[in-house]
């Protein structure tokens, strides 16, 4: 969650008055009230938002006020940056009302729905390919051992918890892995004070957020173009020591959708074990791409096949499908995680074994999961995440041939082809490269070429004026210099609304070169050095024009006072992203 500060109404006035110095103070007064009070449907009476009233004003009214003024938020449906992929049909909205007060954490109260719990992490293993031991072996288990068989055969398969979305379940990963790394470390007498853990610069924030609040170096490694802007594998090698907890590998980064090779890394770490005698485990952060993988890559080894993978983690709110608030981890094997984490507690009358950073928590978006595996079963999850990918795939090729942007991601492209340009006979049976359905753009060179004072984010600023909410945004560290706009394809993106992007896109790319000719015709008969001057003024007048939404491209300041003026602050980036 984001944080936020106490706010003191009268800070809020203060604020006003010294923003708005030449304006007549009943007007300020006017704004004040509306900034910290709402006005009660009978216009009578005015509610503090940022103080408790001392009159309830009654649930319908409550309602109306609240409702209104949720209706400033961005639409869903146009909202491309976010990966937040809910599916609710009207069955599930049925199931979800009626189960909005069930707590997950009360076993013993909601038996039945703890057993939906216990079926989802089921699902889940049966889809990451978690060992199994034949029935021959498990006959042999209940032959010859009595009253623990039931223990003895659990302890040798898969264990996972449902989380609050993945950020938890990434920490849960984490914090597996560096206690088993403290463990074995003790056994050989060895200090256990300097861990580290390796990722690549592309990860999401929750990955940082694990080193940083529980005392683990994070050792990022740099991302390129060579490396399609994921973890370089050939940096592997120079990052592990003795004191590497493991390493997180993404499936499916959120700057561009790539899938980072995760047998490949398993592989290198083979090797350093081979050389060093370094056991060095991997937990995948599969927030997004271990859902789509089972589905659409069945063949792709990422998963418990590979015995390196010790977890993984996804969200169900992604694509998943389910309602926001819903993540999963799963270790191979239930050795992978450490006693010591687990809580045997005696609560509400039941007893039940615990692994979270959280405990009270909502249960419906378990059921919102298990509803979604058996409405939709695999032909459906694979027919919807074909789909979202063929869309992207439709995006990224139009968005290519207009000859304006290049893209980044690398779905689109057949497999072993990464770059625009670069010879497509690489791939035999016609495959394309793995990747969550993403598409990452930027201008091509050809434009830059042409147009170099159109500022990229002005499309993002633009698109934005018609409800479409597209990021613009830097890449890893290392390759920051490139900025690139990302729209996530999601299950809402029908077929006409993808149709009525790509013209928004082109109208909204063309009038923008309307604009950047017209003023470059307007300063023809200017000196080269006057020109250079007011470069900066048309890239920050294209800016105002995009973010006030004026149309009359001859509008514009030269003046250096209009360029500080209209200075807007760049977005950041998208590392959060989810």
């Amino acid at each position: 969650m984001v944080l936020h500060h106490h706010v003191d109404p009268d800070a809020l006035e203060i604020q006003l008055i010294s923003k708005h110095k030449n304006i007549n103070s009943k007007l300020i007064s006017k704004i004040q009230a509306n900034n910290i009070s709402y006005l009660d449907s009978n216009y009578e009476n005015t509610i503090p938002k940022y103080t408790i009233p001392s009159n309830g004003v009654g649930s319908d009214s409550a309602y109306q006020l609240i409702h209104d003024e949720l209706n400033l938020d961005g639409n869903p449906t146009l909202n491309f940056a976010s990966f937040v992929n809910t599916f609710v049909d009207h069955n599930v909205k049925k199931l979800l009302v009626e189960n909005f007060t069930k707590n997950l954490a009360d076993s013993d109260e909601y038996p039945a729905l703890m057993e939906i719990h216990s079926r989802c992490i089921s699902i889940l293993a049966d889809l990451w390919n978690a060992p199994k031991e034949t029935k021959e072996e498990l006959k042999k288990k209940y032959v010859s051992v009595d009253k623990n068989s039931e223990w003895e055969i659990k302890s040798n398969t898969s264990v996972g918890t449902a989380t609050v979305g993945s950020s938890e379940a990434i920490i849960l990963g984490g914090l597996a892995m560096k206690k088993n790394w403290q463990a074995k470390r003790r056994a050989e007498g060895k200090d256990i004070s300097k861990p580290n853990i390796i990722m690549g610069a592309n990860a999401q924030v929750a990955l940082e957020k694990f080193a940083r609040y529980f005392d683990v170096e994070c050792r990022l490694v740099p991302v390129s173009k060579e490396s399609q802007y994921v973890l370089d594998k050939t940096k592997i090698k120079q990052n592990v020591d003795e004191n590497t907890i493991g390493i997180f590998v993404i499936l499916g980064s959120t700057y561009t959708g790539t899938f980072e090779d995760v047998a490949g890394v398993s592989k290198i770490l083979d090797e350093v074990e081979n050389e060093t005698g370094l056991d060095i485990p991997i937990h995948v952060d599969g927030a997004s791409g271990a859902f789509i993988a089972p589905f659409i890559y069945p063949n792709l080894e990422w998963d418990f096949r590979l015995p390196r993978v010790h977890s993984i983690n996804t969200s169900g709110h992604k694509f998943g499908l389910t309602a926001a608030g819903l993540g999963f981890v799963l270790w191979r094997k239930a050795s992978y995680l450490p006693q010591e984490l687990k809580f045997e507690l005696s609560y509400l009358g039941g007893s039940e074994e615990s692994f979270t950073l959280n405990f009270s928590r909502p249960g419906h978006e378990i059921i919102n999961q298990f509803y979604n595996f058996i409405a939709l079963g695999r032909d459906g999850y694979t027919k919807v995440f074909q789909l979202l990918l063929d869309n992207a795939r439709l995006l990224s090729d139009f968005l290519e041939q207009t000859g304006y942007y290049e893209c980044v991601s690398v779905i689109h492209r057949k497999q072993g082809v990464y770059h625009l340009g670069e010879s497509e006979t690489k791939s035999d049976d016609g495959s394309y490269n793995v990747g969550l359905p993403v598409v990452a753009f930027k201008f091509s060179q050809k434009f830059k070429k042409n147009y170099p004072h159109i500022p990229q984010d002005v499309i993002s600023m633009m698109l934005r004026n018609k409800g479409y909410i597209v990021p613009n945004y830097p890449l890893p560290p290392n390759e920051q210099s490139i900025e690139i706009l990302r729209i996530v394809v999601r299950l809402n993106l029908s077929h006409e609304l993808l149709d009525q992007l790509m013209s928004d896109i082109l109208e909204i790319t063309e009038n923008l070169i309307d604009a950047a000719d017209l003023i470059e015709k307007t300063t023809s008969h200017e000196t080269k050095a006057a020109k250079s001057d007011n470069e900066k003024v048309i890239h920050e007048m294209l800016l105002s024009i995009a973010s006030s939404g004026i149309k009359n491209k001859d509008i514009f300041e030269k003046s250096e006072e209009g360029f500080k003026r209209h200075r807007r602050p760049k977005h950041g980036t998208y590392r959060g992203a989810c």
